[in-house]
């Protein structure tokens, strides 16, 4: 039932002036992977998880989870890819893991400089204060 209501949906917009009139707008709006289908409102969506997470770039170090950021930088590369094998081929599903794939690099970047980082200042530390 609910499907069947897109389809009607999408032809009534298609009626508009504005897209009727515009043929590379209703090439946008009538397109396999426009706004009536599942491969525009996918990626939409993910960005709200992409730009958490690089919102989370402010956040201290500590309170960065590992598994979670190799989670995100592992989805980012996989749909990357996918995207281009998938029919039709999904440029906004490409870009927003392309993004994805680089935030939870960034993090995992930042866990492992800090992990490096600390031993290195308490031995300066020890060094400065042989106490």
């Amino acid at each position: 039932m609910l499907p069947s209501v897109v389809p009607q949906i999408r032809a009534k917009v298609m009626e508009w002036g504005i897209i009727k009139n515009n043929p590379k707008f209703a090439a946008l709006v009538d397109s396999p992977a426009g706004p009536f289908t599942i491969h525009f409102w996918a990626p939409t969506f993910k960005w709200c998880i992409t730009i958490a997470n690089i919102a989370d770039l402010a956040r201290p170090v500590e309170n960065v989870s590992t598994p979670q950021q190799i989670a995100v930088t592992a989805t980012g590369v996989i749909w990357s890819r996918y995207s281009f094998v998938i029919t039709p081929v999904n440029y906004t599903l490409f870009s927003v893991n392309v993004f994805m794939a680089g935030s939870g690099f960034a993090q995992l970047s930042r866990k492992f400089m800090a992990a490096n980082e600390t031993p290195k200042a308490e031995a300066e530390v020890k060094v400065v204060n042989p106490n």
